[in-house]
């Protein structure tokens, strides 16, 4: 049965569109189908981070009545599906977040795992996206002023009578610094269905535009990604056994240093 997952925040900045794009290649990486839907139509960041910043058909004509949603499809290399919005201003004008949800049977037509970025915070744009959600997950970071806004988030979509799947801790240091997970889950008291490390590997793989778990595949994020999807799909997956092997790190260490 496809599903319609939005990924959200009440923060900018937390790796909303990382998370929102590596779950996507996860679920793929497990032979799963999966669309990316770049919901944030103002500042939106999909297509630029898989180097597909500006293509003929996006988001914005089909809200405007100008496509279907079929023609706005394209397949990245990983294999995955994505519909951007447009980067450009002109194109904000007359767009109508608002009318998302006469799409929402159309999007399922085209993938069972239908995964939407939406734009951070709760105004009009944010809260167009969550109305087409069949379920939530909240993207934040393990410190205050973003747990903060992800208790807003997620009190809002109680309001909104959405379902929460869980919160997604990203940036994890694990110094003392941080909130423990402990503290995370009692202050927003739902699941925390990822943890994601701080990894340099997620940096280097904006840098070269593709998704960690395509580029880096056996980082520490790009498994905890892998972890992620798997608890989405409800199959079996092994992070520990997924590791880069010793012999396999000095290989791509050398590689490096060609």
């Amino acid at each position: 049965m496809a599903k319609i997952i939005v990924i959200t925040s009440g923060k900018g900045g937390v790796g909303k569109t990382t998370t929102a794009i590596n779950i996507a290649v996860a679920m793929k990486y497990f032979g799963q189908d999966a669309l990316v839907i770049d919901g944030n139509i103002t500042t939106p960041n999909v297509g630029i981070n898989l180097n597909a910043p500006e293509v003929p058909i996006n988001l914005n004509h089909v809200l405007k009545g100008k496509a279907e949603p079929f023609e706005a499809v394209y397949e990245h290399e990983s294999g995955i599906k994505i519909i951007p919005s447009s980067i450009s201003i002109k194109e904000l004008k007359d767009t109508q977040t608002g009318k998302l949800k006469n799409f929402k049977l159309d999007f399922k037509k085209i993938s069972n795992n239908v995964i939407i970025d939406c734009a951070a915070g709760l105004g009009n744009e944010a809260s167009h996206i969550m109305e087409l959600a069949d379920e939530l997950i909240i993207v934040t970071n393990p410190e205050m002023p973003a747990i903060t806004d992800a208790l807003k988030t997620i009190k809002y979509a109680e309001q909104m009578k959405k379902s929460v799947r869980g919160v997604i801790v990203t940036r994890v240091r694990k110094d003392h610094i941080e909130l423990s997970p402990e503290v995370v889950r009692e202050m927003l008291e739902v699941p925390i269905i990822g943890m994601v490390p701080e990894d340099i590997s997620v940096q280097e793989s904006v840098k070269i535009k593709g998704p960690v778990v395509q580029t880096h595949p056996k980082s520490k994020a790009a498994r905890a990604y892998k972890e992620i999807a798997a608890t989405l799909l409800e199959v079996h997956y092994d992070s520990e056994k997924d590791r880069e092997k010793i012999l396999e790190r000095l290989s791509n260490w050398i590689k490096g240093r060609k």
